[in-house]
């Protein structure tokens, strides 16, 4: 007997080592955890400008198709200040402008002397303006190879990381030179292949501020980037690849009428030489001169017809604005379709005026954006109401199956446009 039981201990032994060596799953009391497949590739599309009822006006036809047949919404609730830069940001940081530091299209950093000019390359492209983790840096970090044509940022090597893949900004590379450069992204090799790729279009926002957004001439710049669009899908359709691939159209704003007889020249209503007028357009920053403050505040919070002012620290809650060190001491924001300007700006601009701004109140109708998305993560024939553009961030990195870096939005906006619940 003693012999038979030391048979049996030895043999329960070598069958353990077994058990431990193979990794089955019944040799033990817990699972073996398998490693999850790799996400869908995610190509996330940006229409600067693109108001959001500009869908219904019947020239974008493959736009229209993916609304009707995959989700969209009413509209997305731009952040304020309701600008291209700040709002492309806030779309793959999921944190308001006052967090991610780019909190407007041009920035007086007064305290370091520094300037932020968003077509001036040489101010954007350092890597010190730029906050929190956009989503290629998260994804580069997490070992998802992501690749960008065109988007605020994704030139700029933040935080160290560039994407596999990007492009220096320029106008002149045409929309379908940007959809062949998507195909070629997508047509590498498996090991090669970005599983997130963006892709910016900026000619419907030059067009709303060149004719207006209510002109006819602006459906020109609309058929043409749904042209390119449709050339994508049909193309992705042929090579087999858009049923696996899931994709989030949006815009960073609106777009409201504006005309040469709605200009508030600051120069006519203030004394520039004790008040210094740091930002001009829709959203207005100043900064009082020393001892000026009490004329500062007699004159540009005293109620206007055309403007609303106020000191940083009192910006109403619900903007989310006015912490940021880069914020000047007054905010002023236009009333729709108003713009601030100074005499030397119009001087420079005399025959440059638009016809249509944004930068407003995120909550008027006219500065909602365009929120769409199709594949097989989607459910199908869905219409969501307007939502906050903070929870388009965790809704990419919930597609992406990667860890999403601090953000102010919520993935749970979003959960009920997806076939499988987050868990």
């Amino acid at each position: 007997m003693p012999s038979n039981a030391f048979a049996l201990r030895r043999a329960c032994r070598v069958l353990a080592l077994l058990c431990l060596a193979l990794g089955l799953a019944a040799c033990g009391s817990q699972p073996v955890r398998r490693a999850s497949a790799p996400a869908d590739p995610l190509l996330l599309i940006s229409i600067d400008g693109f108001r959001a009822d500009y869908l219904d006006r019947g020239v974008t036809p493959h736009l229209s198709a993916l609304a009707a047949t995959g989700v969209r919404a009413e509209g997305l609730r731009p952040s304020f200040p309701s600008l291209t830069f700040p709002n492309h940001y806030t779309l793959v940081t999921g944190l308001y402008p006052d967090h991610h530091g780019i909190v407007h299209n041009v920035i007086d950093d007064a305290a370091n002397g520094r300037h932020f000019v968003y077509n001036n390359a040489r101010t954007t492209a350092d890597p010190a303006w730029w906050g929190g983790e956009p989503i290629w840096v998260g994804a580069e970090r997490q070992g998802i190879r992501s690749a960008t044509m065109f988007w605020p940022g994704s030139d700029v090597a933040i935080a160290g990381v560039r994407p596999s893949f990007w492009r220096p900004f320029s106008r002149s590379v045409t929309p379908d030179e940007r959809v062949d450069a998507v195909l070629e992204w997508l047509s590498l090799p498996e090991d090669q292949r970005p599983r997130f790729i963006t892709l910016y279009f900026e000619q419907v926002d030059r067009a709303g501020h060149d004719v207006g957004p209510d002109s006819p001439d602006l459906g020109q710049a609309l058929r043409q980037i749904d042209a390119a669009i449709g050339r994508l899908f049909d193309e992705l359709d042929r090579r087999g690849l858009r049923g696996r691939l899931n994709t989030v159209v949006v815009s960073d704003h609106g777009q409201a009428p504006s005309s040469p007889q709605q200009v508030m020249t600051i120069d006519d209503e203030i004394d520039i030489n004790r008040i210094e007028p740091v930002t001009v357009g829709v959203v207005a920053g100043f900064r009082p001169r020393p001892g000026q403050q009490h004329y500062a505040d007699s004159t540009l919070l005293a109620p206007h017809p055309h403007r609303q002012c106020w000191r940083k620290s009192e910006i109403p809650t619900r903007l989310h604005y006015g912490r940021n060190e880069r914020i000047p001491p007054i905010v002023c924001v236009a009333a729709e379709g108003w713009v601030f300007a100074t005499r030397a700006w119009e001087d420079r601009h005399a025959a440059g005026h638009s016809r249509g701004e944004h930068g407003y109140d995120p909550a008027l109708p006219s500065m909602r954006a365009l929120f769409l998305a199709q594949g097989p993560a989607f459910k199908a024939r869905q219409v969501i109401p307007v939502f906050d553009n903070i929870d388009v961030y965790p809704l990419l990195t919930h597609l992406l199956k990667m860890q999403p870096a601090r953000h102010d939005g919520t993935l749970a906006t979003l959960a009920g446009i997806l076939r499988e619940p987050p868990r």
